[in-house]
């Protein structure tokens, strides 16, 4: 919504600016749109990594622990 008051003011002010930005939005948005979907897979690749690196830790933390009790037993 304040986008679009924002962008209601700028068609007030200068509508050939309002009008350009109104067409070239969706044209960025599909330019963009690689750049999004690199940063997913580069932050799922990342997540991965550091689950696989703190591994040992967390196993270890769970052993120190001790058995896992059944509540429902």
């Amino acid at each position: 919504m304040p986008a679009f008051l924002l962008w209601l003011i700028l068609l007030v002010l200068c509508w050939p600016l309002a009008l350009a930005a109104l067409l070239l939005y969706p044209l960025v948005w599909l330019v963009l749109l690689p750049f999004r979907l690199l940063g997913i897979a580069v932050g799922g690749a990342l997540s991965l990594l550091w689950a696989v690196v703190t591994l040992p830790a967390n196993v270890l933390r769970r052993l120190s622990r001790g058995p896992l009790r059944n509540p429902v037993s």
